[in-house]
């Protein structure tokens, strides 16, 4: 049974590279028909953020990525909380004192930051000096009292650690290079690499699924895995998504929590697409396709290793895609959600008969309003003074009166009669027309627009610019 899991520190809301490793998870897991876990790896209690788990999951419900197991729906191997879990670590991690794998620590901070600033300052990578490691006993052993230790890896030495990765193969490191980390902490809790390895083992992980960054601490890892004599996981580490100038994706540089493509009304599932394509391909080479369609194809071994770069304006053009793909009263009904959700009541009427004019010209949600906000209000300011143009607008307003027929095609067949006897220029009088009705240069088709307003609208607005 394939076992995946998405390890979700809130340390901070929802990251667009962190819905890039769930999908990886997550396609994996449903196309082998196993499960997919969502873990909270609360235990960096200084940096958690109050709400962040909450948004956590309100970003996987927006994605539609639904986990078989997690805080909010339990399962086999609860609790799915890492700072629920403490007694499960402590007892591991003097189960590896005992077995001689690991060992007491009473180092103070200040002998630390000393050790750290000599090593630095001998041009060496900061490493601890192992002072505690060859006391007998460590220091004190079951003797202390929580506070006054730390648990660290004896990490052996002159040996070579190997591990497979499903994506870069086999990879080897030097033990000499690793630091004696830091297991069990002095206020009890665990660090990540005795935690996660615990946390992967009890709950039946069958892929180890991070981003490459994690990759050189791979050998802790390991010797945990070796230690403990449990079977490992396949390690899959994903390439790590840049921005153009081939930096690490960052809030410096990109757009990276969930919340600002939902405020900008991105569609999700574009998202999913644009993401499933960061370092994998269509095997057809085809750029749209849902996410079913990726769980079917979806393989780790077929990711490139290489950063793929995040491009913005890919993403827009994508969702541009989903949107004129979708059927008319999906994207009435996404329209009227997302200006909700920012509390902006729109007549649904109105975005009904609106939508055919815009879908082929949004790429996102939220240049709906922009395009269409003359629908719901008269415009109080105009691109371009139509002082001089009076004399126009009067003939203009005398020629719309008379039509009884209000329609798209009727209104442009007598504009057009009116351009013509008035010798105005059609670019020139369509122009003159859409910023009297609209206050914009660029709009939605306008006769069609006029037919939207209907006739005493349209009148009322260009009375107001003879007034």
């Amino acid at each position: 049974m394939v076992r995946t899991r998405a390890a979700i520190s809130p340390t901070g809301y929802p990251h667009i590279g962190t819905i890039y490793q769930v999908l990886f998870d997550y396609a994996f897991a449903k196309k082998h028909k196993g499960q997919f876990i969502v873990r909270i790896e609360d235990t960096d209690k200084e940096r958690t953020v109050v709400d962040a788990e909450k948004k956590v999951f309100q970003a996987l419900d927006w994605f539609g990525i639904k986990e078989d197991e997690s805080v909010r729906v339990g399962g086999p191997y609860r609790p799915y909380r890492q700072s629920e879990r403490l007694e499960i670590y402590k007892k591991y991690a003097e189960e590896l004192v005992k077995k001689g794998y690991a060992y007491y620590c009473t180092c103070s901070k200040e002998r630390l930051d000393e050790i750290r600033k000599k090593m630095q300052a001998e041009g060496k990578v900061p490493m601890y000096d192992r002072h505690c490691r060859n006391i007998n006993p460590p220091a004190g052993g079951s003797k202390l009292k929580t506070g006054e230790y730390v648990i660290r890896l004896k990490v052996p030495e002159n040996k070579k650690i190997i591990i497979h990765d499903e994506i870069r193969g086999e990879i080897e490191f030097n033990s000499n290079d690793v630091d004696d980390q830091i297991l069990l902490k002095s206020d009890g809790f665990p660090t990540y690499f005795l935690a996660v390895v615990v946390d992967d083992h009890l709950m039946k992980i069958t892929h180890m699924v991070r981003g490459e960054e994690w990759l050189t601490s791979s050998p802790k890892i390991i010797l945990l895995y070796n230690y403990f004599g449990w079977k490992k996981p396949v390690f899959v580490h994903t390439p790590i998504i840049r921005n153009p100038d081939r930096s690490k994706f960052s809030k410096r540089q990109g757009h990276t929590n969930v919340s600002w493509y939902q405020e900008q009304g991105f569609i999700p599932e574009a998202i999913l697409n644009y993401l499933a394509l960061m370092g994998w391909s269509h095997p057809k080479q085809k750029e749209i396709f849902s996410l079913t369609e990726f769980i079917k194809l979806f393989d780790f071994k077929d990711i490139k290793p290489i950063g793929p770069v995040f491009d913005l304006n890919k993403l827009e053009w994508m969702c541009g895609e989903y949107i004129r793909k979708s059927q008319k009263s999906k994207v009435k009904s996404q329209i009227l959600e997302f200006y909700k959700n920012r509390n902006i009541n729109l007549p649904e009427s109105i975005v009904e008969k609106t939508v055919p004019l815009i879908q082929e010209r949004i790429k996102k949600l939220s240049d709906y309003l922009p395009l269409c906000e003359f629908f719901f209000q008269p415009p109080t300011t105009y691109a371009v003074g139509l002082g001089d143009k009076k004399e126009l607008l009067k003939r203009i307003h005398q020629e719309l009166g008379k039509i009884s027929n209000w329609k798209a095609e009727v209104i442009g067949e007598k504009m057009m009669e009116l351009a013509r006897a008035e010798k105005v220029k059609t670019g020139e009088f369509f122009m003159i027309l859409r910023l009297a009705i609209t206050g914009k240069k660029i709009s939605p088709p306008l006769n069609e627009s006029m037919e939207i307003l209907g006739k005493e609208e349209c009148l009322k607005r260009i009375a107001k610019l003879l007034n």
